[in-house]
């Protein structure tokens, strides 16, 4: 499905998004906790873009003819396919850019995608230092499509075969990449827009706090208190690309003040909160990413201490 633009003209910056055709998979084609779109200007195209820190993993595929997207991390320089932690600092991408599919991934879907080992919390690198020789094959299959839909099925089927294929921890045996714990309080997080406490996810799955924050910095990249401080900010950055005022946004999102407001969105992107309001990345959220994906199944989610055990006659 192609969308056009943006009904609000050119957002602040250098990238002009009503010369951009933007296309989203169909809901068919959409996979839980990962969401997928593209981008086609309509004629030659310079970008020059800041990333805002947003909750998820990103992919960025370059597929023009040539490693045309540049990207800046912080002074670490780069050209070409791209994966985006979820703490990306500085992130720039200019250039000459020809079509780019950008796939968000839930954090926990990107640890069994690439391993729990591969730390994207607060790093850009080059998408073959995460996914080896199977980057560049990926990239050909997908510029080989001769459509969106077939570039989103693409995309789907190389996701759902490395989601598949067994890793050298499942082949001796060993836990997954990410416990159901920390996939549970992942997910509690994002569904109270941040505004949770760790010991209460630690209550709720039956850990000590200690052992939560150890558990998910480690297989997350991310303490759980700073997760839920970036969903928070990522809450507050969409309601600021609204039009919001900042004292209204710092009350509707749980922050204690104004002030507070702005030194965690300082924090999180080097900005004010009125320069993350023009922010070209957020200025098409609503036509790149119209709804959010379902989360990933869980069916092993720890029960909550409320929650009724299930009963003798349940199956």
């Amino acid at each position: 499905m192609l969308r056009t633009g943006t009904s609000a003209g050119a957002p602040a910056g250098t990238l002009d998004w009503t010369l951009w055709d933007i296309a989203v998979p169909s809901p068919s084609c959409r996979l839980p906790g990962i969401s997928m779109a593209g981008f086609r200007p309509r004629v030659p195209a310079l970008a020059d873009i800041a990333m805002i820190a947003h909750p998820s993993v990103t992919l960025l595929f370059d597929l023009s003819d040539g490693a045309d997207l540049a990207h800046d991390a912080g002074g670490r320089y780069g050209r070409g396919s791209v994966a985006v932690g979820l703490l990306p600092g500085d992130f720039r991408a200019s250039g000459q850019v020809g079509e780019v599919l950008q796939i968000r991934l839930e954090p926990v879907v990107a640890a069994a995608l690439f391993g729990a080992q591969t730390d994207l919390s607060g790093e850009a690198v080059s998408l073959q230092e995460v996914w080896g020789r199977d980057a560049a094959q990926a990239e050909d299959r997908l510029r080989a499509t001769g459509s969106w839909d077939e570039r989103f099925t693409a995309a789907r089927d190389l996701l759902l075969r490395r989601l598949a294929e067994p890793t050298g921890l499942a082949r001796l045996g060993t836990r997954p990449p990410v416990d159901q714990e920390v996939a549970h309080a992942w997910r509690r997080t994002c569904g109270s827009r941040g505004r949770v406490r760790v010991a209460g996810l630690a209550d709720e799955v039956g850990w000590s706090r200690k052992r939560l924050s150890a558990r998910f910095r480690s297989q997350l990249g991310i303490t759980p208190k700073r997760a839920a401080r970036l969903v928070r900010f990522d809450h507050a950055a969409h309601l600021l690309a609204a039009g919001r005022t900042a004292v209204g946004v710092a009350t509707e999102s749980g922050y204690v003040d104004q002030p507070h407001l702005h030194r965690e969105v300082r924090e999180f992107t080097g900005l004010t909160p009125a320069a993350v309001a023009a922010a070209p990345w957020l200025a098409i959220d609503d036509i790149a990413w119209p709804a959010s994906p379902p989360p990933a199944p869980n069916p092993h989610r720890p029960r909550t201490r409320d929650e009724p055990r299930p009963s003798a006659h349940q199956p």
